[in-house]
């Protein structure tokens, strides 16, 4: 038996199981993509640590429907008009976890270390900002030259912590995790690998303006919240259709048909803008510190395997052609393209001609998350069909991204490629992009080092207007063709699966808990 059929008749067999007959009204039951290996979303930045973190934290700013920043914590802002001093004032009512009230000082800092950590920041840093107080509603910025994406840069994962907590270094993990969002975290009943909890903030105190996309009102309706970390899909499916779950975040797309034909469940697809699956590459030893050699790994490649193999018979939830910014969003154009040529004789003389030597190379896979999981395989394949020594390590999702944090050589617990993914919207354009960047070691994971890259990112910065920003975007996916700082793999878009009862769901890539509600 195929292991698609295997799976689908796992969870087919659910369907004739009695649903639980707990109350399950005022208690929601969440089946993440993945363990929450690390609550930090400002140390890591796992989509399921980003997840956790809107739950828990509150941001200054959030995109609404049109993919603007609209005030959150703030009440709004007032800028100068040399455009160099931004004025914030808070809104009302904001109160962390502890019970203490949000303060300027604890946007203040908790601005300073995302900064430290996320390009939006480190670009604003680099305008010259300088944040002050102005008691305890208040902060500024003043920077040195104007920075027209301010807004949003404090839209972007920019959560918001309590002083004492946003104190700790940047690249140390936080030990408390307290904020002001929607719901608690329950510290005592997270068990990674096994699951997590939270309740419902009490004293949270929402939006008055309507919900759009990120920001305006968001309203908790479940007194608590569950995270059930169960990696086999099967099993997961079948939790979902019995009630044992009630939210799935990824269901395995080859049992989509089972659970749209099962009348307690429904499939959506929330999302509009997808995520980019990428190959990230360790460009700091053998054998992909070799542009050659990773330019022919790229024409080797074929996106419709890679996006196949995750979605079968699912072709609206993928798109192939696709370049280093994300399709459909302005900076999206199809500059160099033409190299994924899955073209394998091409890619062996390739590899002939770029001086490689059999060198091991040590692919991480995720076997716990379904899409990553099933991209893995088919690059160790592409890998192995030009003539290279794959050593495919499967590992839990969590034990990657600590492994991947590593810039050891492989015989020293090193790495040399791994399948990822980032959402849409974190790699829409150059100011936001991380795997773009060249910046070598001071740089996310991957470590590329191409200042050629650097300042053309700086010029797009500095572009007048969306025309020549286009242009920009151009050269810079032309460069990156060229230089390989990671593999486009594809876009896909994200379905979920819910019990029928649920509604309320905000259309966003990933699973959003506010405003989500059980009917009747």
């Amino acid at each position: 038996m195929r292991r698609r059929d295997f799976l689908a008749a796992a969870a087919a067999t659910a369907i004739a199981r009695p649903a639980l007959s707990q109350s399950r009204q005022r208690v929601l039951r969440f089946i993440p993509q993945a363990d929450l290996a690390n609550p930090d979303p400002i140390w890591t930045t796992t989509t399921v640590a980003y997840n956790h973190g809107f739950m828990v934290w509150d941001t200054p700013y959030a995109l609404d429907a049109n993919y603007l920043p609209r005030p959150q914590m703030v009440a709004g802002h007032e800028l100068s008009d040399d455009k160099l001093t931004w004025r914030f004032t808070l809104r009302d009512g904001l109160v962390f976890h502890d019970g203490e009230p949000v303060r300027s000082i604890d946007l203040v800092t908790s601005i300073q270390r995302w900064a430290k950590r996320r390009p939006l920041g480190q670009l604003m840093m680099s305008f010259g900002a300088e944040l002050t107080t102005e008691g305890d509603k208040v902060f500024t910025i003043r920077l040195k030259k104007p920075f027209g994406l301010m807004l949003n840069a404090l839209a972007d994962y920019c959560f918001i912590m309590p002083e004492r907590i946003a104190k700790t270094d940047p690249f140390k993990q936080i030990s408390e995790y307290v904020g002001s969002g929607p719901y608690r975290f329950l510290r005592d009943e997270w068990k990674p690998g096994a699951g997590a909890a939270y309740a419902r903030h009490e004293r949270y105190v929402p939006r008055q303006d309507e919900t759009s996309l990120l920001a305006g009102a968001r309203i908790a309706h479940f007194d608590r919240i569950e995270w059930l970390v169960m990696p086999d899909p099967a099993s997961a499916a079948a939790a979902l259709q019995t009630g044992e779950a009630d939210w799935l975040e990824s269901p395995l797309p080859d049992l989509l048909p089972i659970l749209r034909g099962n009348p307690a469940t429904r499939v959506l697809r929330n999302d509009r803008i997808g995520a980019i699956g990428m190959a990230a590459i360790n460009h700091l030893h053998p054998p992909f510190n070799n542009r050659k050699l990773l330019q022919a790994v790229l024409t080797a490649v074929d996106q419709k395997e890679f996006m196949q193999a995750a979605f079968n018979n699912e072709p609206e939830l993928f798109a192939t052609d696709v370049g280093v910014f994300t399709k459909g969003l302005p900076m999206d154009n199809d500059e160099g393209i033409g190299i994924l040529k899955a073209d394998v004789a091409l890619a062996k003389k390739m590899v002939a001609e770029s001086g490689y030597k059999g060198e091991r190379a040590v692919l991480m896979a995720p076997g716990d998350q379904a899409v990553l999981g099933a991209f893995a395989p088919v690059m160790a394949a592409t890998l192995e069909r030009i003539g290279i020594n794959v050593d495919h390590v499967t590992t839990d999702w969590g034990t990657l991204v600590q492994r991947r944090s590593s810039q050891e050589p492989i015989e020293k617990g090193g790495w040399s490629m791994f399948c990822t993914s980032y959402t849409g919207l974190s790699v829409m354009d150059p100011a936001v992009h991380l795997p773009l960047r060249g910046t070598g070691k001071a740089g996310w994971f991957g470590w590329p080092t191409d200042p050629d890259m650097e300042k053309l990112r700086d010029s797009w910065i500095d572009a007048p207007d969306l025309a020549a920003q286009k242009q920009i975007a151009r050269r810079m996916q032309a460069l990156a063709f060229e230089n390989v700082p990671f593999i486009p793999l594809g876009q896909y878009y994200f379905a979920t699966a819910a019990r029928a009862d649920l509604t309320g769901f905000v259309p966003w890539p990933t699973p959003i808990f506010w405003n989500v509600r059980r009917s009747g």
